[in-house]
Formats: C-alpha cells, sequence, structure tokens
C-alpha cells in the first residue's frame, strides 16, 4: 500500500499508527478497573446483623421563628416562654437521631434570643443549625 507525500512521490506505510488503538485499550482498562471494585464488594455472601430497633437516619428540620418582640413561633403558633421552647426542643430531638435548626429571626430581634435560641438547641443535642436570612 502506498501513500502520497507532497512533492507527489508515493511512498510506502512502513507501520500502522496504533496511538487511536492504545488510547481505546486504555480507556477500556480504566471501564475494567472502576467496575470490578464494585463487583468484588458485591461477591461476598455477608449476612448483616438485625437491630431491635430502627431509628430515623433522615434529618428533620426545625424551624423556629423570633418576632421583633422576642416571642418564639414554632409550627405557626407561640410557645408561652423559654420552658415551652426547650420541651419542643427536647421532644425534637427524641423524634430523629440527626436535627438541624433553622432560626427565621426579625431584623428587629435582639442578638442574645437568637444566641438563647441556639443555645437551647445545643442542650438538647441540636448542634446543626442555620440563620434564616433573605437575599437583596
Amino acid at each position: 500500500m502506498a501513500i502520497s507525500s507532497r512533492s507527489g512521490k508515493k511512498a510506502k506505510i512502513s507501520g500502522i499508527n496504533i496511538t487511536p488503538m492504545v488510547d481505546v485499550m486504555l480507556v477500556l482498562l480504566v471501564i475494567m478497573m472502576v467496575s470490578a471494585k464494585y463487583i468484588v464488594a458485591q461477591s461476598y455472601q455477608i449476612e448483616l446483623p438485625k437491630v431491635a430497633s430502627q431509628g430515623e437516619s433522615v434529618a428533620s428540620n426545625v424551624e423556629v421563628i423570633i418576632t421583633s418582640k422576642g416571642e418564639y413561633v414554632v409550627d405557626d403558633s407561640p410557645l408561652a416562654d423559654d420552658a415551652a421552647l426547650n420541651a419542643y426542643l427536647a421532644q425534637a430531638s427524641a423524634r430523629a437521631n440527626d436535627v438541624n435548626l433553622i432560626v427565621r429571626a426579625d431584623v428587629e430581634a435582639r442578638h442574645g434570643s437568637v444566641v438563647h435560641v441556639i443555645d437551647l438547641a445545643k442542650q438538647n443535642g441540636i448542634f446543626k443549625f442555620a440563620i434564616n436570612v433573605q437575599r437583596d
């Protein structure tokens, strides 16, 4: 087989370009290595232990609203005092393993009220919290 060059003379092909073949083979090798990891992990026949109780793994959100007057509102109902908020947070913490606290405070609410709500949440085992804000 011959190939023409720029000068117009025909030259013989001295070899085959194997670069595309090597590229394809490397891609196939990577795919096989990745899939082999999952095949080996699924090939072990094990029996997982059973537990009597089943806890929730889904995180639940607890939202506390602090009004400009410093009142606490949860589930669209105002709470009477700090003891009621503490009881609500304890109950929410007992219902789920992973609870997230979302604090929505009025712009006129005191900073101390926000800190107090976060402190009560931490006392009840709720360590993840977020402060809800409005973007401009």
